[in-house]
């Protein structure tokens, strides 16, 4: 009998998401056979059991679609609000998959996504995934899909921002997505130009980052552009929160302080204000703030993303057909590899030290803030 398989969608809209579930759905249907039904607003949809039928009407026309048709939410299938509050409800979702007859479930999402994915696959489903997210901070894969339209997009606002920076002699601080990693704000800062780089791999000292604006503007320079990733630290905050990783109490403490602020956009907007008022009394230029925001995840997906996403959907239905499970389809060159989940879950890939990109931009003179 034909393989039956469920995709769903989970945690932060990517570009490329409809793309990828156009790769699996169509190599699915098409060339192995097999049905497809897709679970809405991702696992609360499956726990509430919303299912859309894929077929090809519904794949049509989506492969520049931004977004998601099947739409998705960060609801976690272990902890789950239900009536005001939190439930597992894991063996709820675990009954809709086996209710619905399928052979494998695919979950298409970043990290929170992988270790979700981990938790069902120890309850005995057959699981897969697809690395997605704007951050590229998904182990074990050479890029995630969503990252390239999101670093255009992050390189188009600091072109333009360009004008306005030099007309007024300002400097403009960028806000760029990222809390756990700086790929986004690296890539975008160096292709489009800017003068420092912020990223959370690398503490900054706020004097470090106003002596490279006053040599600027020694050299008559009059604007600076500063592309900070959302999730920096300063050198005084990250030495306090070593210390407070130190002891056991301060460490459970501390982790629950960042998990609860990881959740609230104002709180990086407050420290990238809080950074570009630093810099105005350092350096007695006006500064102004630029946050991009969830601008970076919406259009259209680029064509690297759209080749990119076809290829892990259609990798990953050729994993269904050969029966194997328990992956996530990594993009490695531009051929695919099916890495256990066991590996990837609560891992981040974050932008190492020696990267060529960090050693680019420090030999044509980029401020990294250290």
């Amino acid at each position: 009998m034909a393989k039956k398989i469920g995709i769903l969608t989970s945690g932060g809209d990517s570009p490329g998401l409809n793309t990828a579930i156009r790769g699996v759905g169509k190599s699915a249907l098409n060339y192995y056979g097999m049905q497809l039904i897709g679970f809405r607003d991702g696992f609360r949809g499956m726990m509430e059991n919303r299912t859309m039928k894929m077929n090809a009407a519904n794949l049509s026309d989506i492969l520049t679609r931004g977004g998601t048709i099947l739409g998705t939410s960060r609801d976690k299938p272990h902890r789950m609000p239900v009536d005001g509050k939190i439930v597992d409800m894991t063996d709820v979702i675990v009954g809709n998959y086996h209710d619905n007859g399928l052979d494998a479930l695919v979950c298409l999402g970043g990290g929170g996504t992988q270790k979700n994915a981990l938790r069902l696959k120890a309850k005995g489903l057959n699981i897969l995934t697809l690395p997605k997210t704007i951050d590229n901070d998904v182990a074990q894969t050479d890029i995630t899909f969503g990252f390239d339209t999101a670093l255009g997009i992050a390189t188009d606002a600091i072109d333009r921002l360009h004008s306005t920076a030099h007309s007024h002699h300002r400097i403009i601080v960028v806000e760029i997505m990222g809390h756990r990693a700086g790929w986004l704000a690296l890539g975008a800062g160096i292709a489009g130009g800017a003068d420092v780089i912020l990223i959370p791999e690398i503490p900054y000292a706020v004097e470090s980052v106003a002596e490279a604006i006053r040599e600027r503007s020694r050299l008559g320079k009059s604007f600076s552009i500063v592309a900070m990733a959302e999730g920096v630290v300063s050198k005084q905050e990250h030495e306090a929160l070593l210390a407070k990783q130190n002891d056991k109490a301060g460490k459970a403490k501390e982790k629950k302080k960042t998990d609860a602020e990881n959740d609230t956009q104002s709180q990086y907007a407050e420290k990238t204000v809080r950074l570009a008022k630093q810099l105005e009394l350092l350096t007695g230029l006006e500064a102004r703030v630029t946050i991009l925001g969830h601008l970076q995840r919406g259009g259209i997906p680029s064509a690297a993303d759209r080749l990119l996403a076809t290829r892990l959907g259609t990798a990953c239905t050729e994993l269904i057909s050969r029966g194997e499970y328990g992956v996530m389809v990594a993009a490695r060159g531009e051929g695919t590899r099916p890495v256990k989940l066991e590996d990837v879950a609560g891992k981040v890939k974050t932008v190492p030290l020696d990267h060529p990109w960090i050693q680019s931009a420090r030999l044509i003179g980029t401020n990294m803030g250290d």
